[in-house]
């Protein structure tokens, strides 16, 4: 894992300015690779072709959810909640970074549990609104995240789906509370300046409340306005875990193609400066 990381910072020191990707997933079925979309303020980096055997894997978690006991369609969908947007957003980001960098990159899918885990540093779990961990997940999590990993949450709205992640969350760290982060941060800031902490919604909502200015997802509710960004930090103040609250980053990548009007307002200018930025700070970080 350190070795990853001090290969990856040596890349950007010395590389590019971007965003491509390779398939990933268990099954290694061939998916067609996002072509990467200009992205404003972009360094300007030399490619270094010394590290082009490197790789860069993003790891998508699979998890369960909790049964619906409500008859709400939201919750039955849940069931396969882990898998939204996947995984075209994954390589949608995984294609950015590897126009950046010049880093070979792949798109995995693993169990908290799977024994390969503290192979990769980074890890992805999306729509934890209904996340449900089993006993052994919980202790699996923990380690890894004690042990160097970094953990990204994306793409959950409201109080309800926040209460239930955080409930699960403290299982993993009964003792630790999430920080909002203030806008100053370096993960705001470490390849990309952003002046305000992006809220992208998904591409219907968008276009939805495109006349309006809405850029949360309404049928949340009234709850799910405000966006938040928190961070779990360990006894050193190293940065374990992003959450990243009341916004889709992932919709911003997967759909960074679809429509002009978003890739541009969304894409571009908030969901894939902020993946690269926190793949970059989780890769670097001391």
């Amino acid at each position: 894992m350190r070795r990853a990381l001090f290969i990856l910072a040596l890349l950007v020191l010395v590389a590019p300015a971007t965003l491509h990707a390779q398939s990933g997933w268990q099954n290694r079925r061939a998916v067609a690779r996002p072509k990467p979309i200009p992205l404003a303020n972009t360094p300007d980096w030399f490619k270094d072709y010394k590290f082009k055997q490197d790789k860069f894997t993003f790891v998508r978690i699979k998890y369960n959810v909790k049964e619906p006991n409500d008859g709400n369609r939201r919750r039955a969908w849940g069931r396969s909640a882990w898998a939204t947007d996947h995984p075209d957003a994954d390589l949608a980001l995984c294609s950015q970074i590897e126009e950046l960098t010049n880093l070979k990159t792949e798109s995995l899918v693993r169990e908290l549990t799977d024994e390969t885990l503290p192979n990769y540093p980074f890890i992805y779990l999306s729509e934890p609104g209904q996340l449900e961990l089993a006993d052994a997940e919980v202790t699996a999590l923990r380690k890894y995240l004690e042990n160097g990993g970094f953990l990204m949450v994306d793409d959950f709205w409201g109080d309800s789906e926040w209460q239930n992640f955080y409930e699960q969350f403290k299982r993993v760290f009964p003792d630790r509370e999430p920080t909002e982060l203030d806008i100053k941060h370096e993960i705001f800031n470490c390849v990309y300046s952003l002046k305000e902490k992006p809220q992208v919604p998904s591409i219907n909502s968008a276009i939805y409340g495109r006349e309006s200015g809405i850029t949360w997802e309404p049928y949340h509710g009234g709850d799910s306005r405000t966006v938040h960004f928190k961070a779990i930090f360990d006894d050193k103040n190293r940065m374990m875990a992003i959450i990243c609250h009341n916004t889709d980053l992932s919709d911003g990548w997967e759909r960074s193609a679809e429509d002009e009007w978003y890739s541009q307002e969304f894409s571009a200018k908030k969901a894939l400066p902020m993946g690269i930025n926190i793949v970059f700070y989780a890769l670097t970080r001391p």
